[in-house]
């Protein structure tokens, strides 16, 4: 029998850890002052501010003046986007050199699997004639190649935007290769390797949504090579409304949000204390406990997926290898996932189709889509993700009930996709 509730919808948001809550309670009602405020609650806010930037940017191998606090993962996102990809005459004088008196646009590159929160506002600037964008595409494992990535880069680039690891299907992608190709290609400038320098550029900046990898990798930014990254409490056990961007020392970024000047001139606004903190106890503790938890987790991981590639129709979405350790993505032909969802949910068993940020549209996942998966078989995708309160038991009650649940969704369909959809 399944115990009351089995939760497997980690990679839309996880439940606060009590530790957390615990470290946040005082700053609700005791130590509520306001972080600018002089006086000694105020104080006391500040100070908790101050420790939890310093406990990030240690975290991340980073300074802590470089730890801007937001409202989340989108909103870091968000910055990181339309911060670096400001008009023309921004008052950065390599960038208004470079294109001054000509008709060139600035140029981003970004995968065809990002998270919403980077691809929209890349949308929106393109279609405002703002930037050039070009999409570069994955693998059918989702894998972004670093060669294709370096080959779009051209002198107009000012930002690259690749996701750590993908929220949908787990794939971990090879970020630190991306950031040391770039790094050479700054060095180098658009001569390409090999030139005297003369050409050294800071651009293009390198960004990176790491929201889904913040308890599971190392996120080292001097390894990485990253100039921003994205990260946020409600993927690590914290709580939700808060989140990060690192932003590196000297890179010019321009606020989306003015007011007091909170967040080095980034983001005003009165600190959301309680949540920063929170954020700082959650990352500290999902990084201290990772790698036995990353044990944990891969080994029930593999044993759900093993059991339900058993059933007809089945195919693995993502890298069967480099993938999130809680991350188990699976298409079943000639079912619809949403429908497949619904029946786990009556079961006690809650799942998802995809990113829960997109819940709303009936079209299927862009990512699967990206991975070359056809339209038809798209549909059939759902997505559990194990978090720390997974147990082998809940594996094996979610493998008892999902042949029933496939079959009943099948015998349902009007359609018998033969297994060439997969290829």
């Amino acid at each position: 029998m399944a115990k009351s509730l089995i939760y497997l919808d980690h990679a839309a948001t996880t439940p606060v850890d009590p530790r957390v809550f615990e470290a946040m309670r005082p700053f609700f009602a005791e130590s509520y002052g306001n972080p600018s405020s002089f006086h000694q609650i105020g104080l006391q806010a500040k100070n908790a501010v101050a420790s939890a930037r310093e406990t990030v940017a240690k975290l991340l191998n980073a300074h802590a003046d470089e730890i801007v606090f937001t409202s989340g993962g989108t909103e870091s996102d968000n910055l990181a986007i339309f911060g670096v990809c400001r008009p023309r005459e921004s008052g950065d004088p390599e960038m208004d050199s470079r294109f001054h008196g000509n008709d060139k646009k600035l140029h981003v590159v970004a995968s065809a699997i990002e998270h919403h929160a980077v691809l929209e506002p890349l949308k929106y600037l393109e279609k405002t004639g703002q930037i050039e964008l070009t999409v570069i595409p994955v693998d059918r494992a989702g894998l972004v190649d670093p060669k294709a990535v370096l080959s779009a880069i051209r002198p107009e680039t000012v930002l690259v935007s690749i996701m750590t690891a993908n929220n949908e299907i787990g794939t971990i992608e090879p970020i630190a290769e991306i950031g040391r190709a770039i790094l050479t290609y700054r060095k180098s400038g658009a001569a390409g390797p090999g030139s005297a320098g003369e050409n050294k550029t800071e651009y293009p900046y390198f960004h990176t949504d790491a929201c889904q990898a913040a308890g599971v990798l190392d996120l080292n930014v001097e390894k990485t090579h990253a100039d921003l990254l994205t990260m946020n409490g409600s993927k690590i056990y914290g709580p939700k409304g808060v989140g990060v961007l690192f932003v590196r020392r000297n890179l010019k970024l321009e606020p989306m949000i003015f007011g007091g000047g909170q967040e080095r001139n980034l983001r005003s606004g009165t600190e959301n204390v309680p949540g920063i903190v929170g954020l700082a106890k959650a990352f500290e503790l999902v990084q201290a406990e990772r790698e036995t938890e990353n044990a944990r987790l891969t080994v029930l991981r593999d044993r759900l997926i093993a059991g339900l590639l058993k059933l007809p129709k089945s195919h693995l979405n993502g890298h069967p290898v480099d993938r999130l350790p809680n991350n188990a993505n699976v298409t079943f032909l000639d079912i619809e996932g949403e429908a497949a969802v619904l029946y786990l949910d009556a079961k006690g068993v809650m799942a998802s189709t995809g990113s829960a940020c997109a819940s709303t549209s009936l079209e299927p996942s862009h990512v699967i889509l990206a991975t070359g998966l056809s339209y038809e078989a798209a549909h059939g995708s759902i997505r559990f993700t194990l978090g720390h309160d997974t147990t082998a038991k809940d594996i094996d009650y979610v493998l008892e009930i999902m042949p029933a649940i496939v079959e009943r969704l099948k015998k349902m369909s009007p359609v018998n996709l033969d297994e060439k959809y997969f290829k």
